[in-house]
């Protein structure tokens, strides 16, 4: 009998007939040539990744965490606002860190979701990180610790985020109307609610627009991650021997795909986006189009992208009850990422952390992965 898949029904077949065509997701061994086939998968590559007109905006300090407000352009759209936070009163170079803000549905801010500037924290960012962060702004704390953070708005996020008008008129009529009256969280601001609600649909849009680009939005995410950590690593105060990146989910997803195409980060975390892509077969397919780059799954798998720049090392958490990806996924994801490790004759330079609870990165895996980091990137 054949497979059936209640997302797909009467055409749960279809699954077979695609692998007829040939395999999926086949083992991607790290290294070169894989690093090499992922770059040219998600396109926007072989261009300048430099940011342009970099300015100093304005600087602060409070917390013990000196501060610079940043912006640059990345050759297209709005300029790129970013935070720099690093430890008061630091001198010399310190390592560096990209801290990536997650997806969440929630692109009307970027950065601030994760990273404190130099005003308070709106009253909406500060419930938002009740659910996934503790409470508490992860960058600033890894700013504490000793390290120079960037956190920046990276494209369809914050600064760079799209007109709410253009969004709906790109939709037409029809949805927008659709959009107008759906039913709104209470908890959240009219304007942010309605614009979360409609960038949803919108990264649909934008996927087709990439695809017939010759890229994809993890294409397009990543080249503005590369020129960020460019600039970091620019950066006299930052140690580009010691530089890596850390992120949860949408945040988790761009440090694999940083991890892999950029030879400047030596440490990576990522935190609740590991899983295989046979295991979302099924079940949640609700996550971002940054997941799913054109036409990799017929070269590789997930987590072929995080391991293929082993033996660098990696720390993986996982939430063992987190809703968008199964159990066996994950811990299958878990043991592909450990036989890459063991190709490359570093079995222990990945670590694999599994927590109970949902998606998040909490106080108590930030306390983990920060002692991770300081082990990696200070010894």
């Amino acid at each position: 009998m054949p497979e059936h898949y209640q997302h797909l029904g009467i055409f749960s077949d279809w699954v077979s007939a695609a692998r007829q065509q040939g395999p999926l997701y086949p083992n991607a061994a790290p290294g070169p040539a894989t690093q090499t086939l992922l770059r040219h998968s998600l396109g926007f590559c072989g261009r300048d990744e430099t940011p342009r007109d970099v300015a100093i905006e304005s600087e602060w300090q409070q917390d013990g965490v000196a501060g610079q407000k940043i912006s640059w352009s990345v050759g297209f759209g709005p300029r790129t606002h970013a935070y720099l936070l690093k430890p008061a009163h630091a001198s010399g170079p310190l390592p560096g860190m990209l801290a990536l803000h997650d997806h969440s549905g929630f692109k009307y801010y970027g950065k601030e979701k994760i990273a404190d500037g130099p005003a308070a924290a709106l009253p909406v960012i500060r419930d938002f990180r009740q659910g996934p962060y503790g409470g508490r702004a992860y960058a600033n704390a890894l700013a504490r610790e000793g390290y120079v953070v960037l956190a920046h708005d990276v494209f369809l996020w914050g600064s760079r985020r799209f007109p709410y008008k253009t969004m709906l008129e790109t939709m037409g009529e029809p949805t927008a109307s659709l959009l107008r009256a759906a039913p709104l969280n209470p908890s959240l601001p009219e304007e942010i609610e309605r614009y979360n609600l409609a960038s949803d649909f919108h990264e649909h849009w934008v996927s087709k627009y990439c695809n017939i680009l010759g890229t994809s939005l993890a294409g397009v995410v990543a080249f503005e991650d590369r020129l960020a950590l460019n600039y970091l690593l620019s950066r006299p105060d930052v140690n580009p021997q010691r530089t890596g990146c850390i992120g949860l989910s949408g945040g988790g997803n761009r440090a694999a795909l940083l991890t892999a195409l950029h030879p400047g980060i030596s440490a990576a975390v990522i935190i609740g986006l590991m899983t295989t892509y046979q295991a979302l077969l099924d079940h949640n397919m609700s996550h971002t189009w940054m997941l799913f780059p054109f036409g990799w799954a017929r070269h590789g798998d997930w987590p072929d992208i995080a391991a293929c720049r082993a033996p660098l090392p990696l720390l993986v958490q996982y939430d063992l009850h987190d809703h968008l990806f199964t159990e066996t996924g994950m811990r299958d994801a878990h043991a592909r990422l450990q036989d890459h490790y063991a190709s490359a004759q570093s079995p222990t330079a990945y670590t694999g952390q599994f927590y109970p609870g949902p998606h998040k990165f909490d106080l108590e895996m930030q306390s983990a992965a920060f002692h991770w980091l300081k082990q990696t990137l200070f010894t």
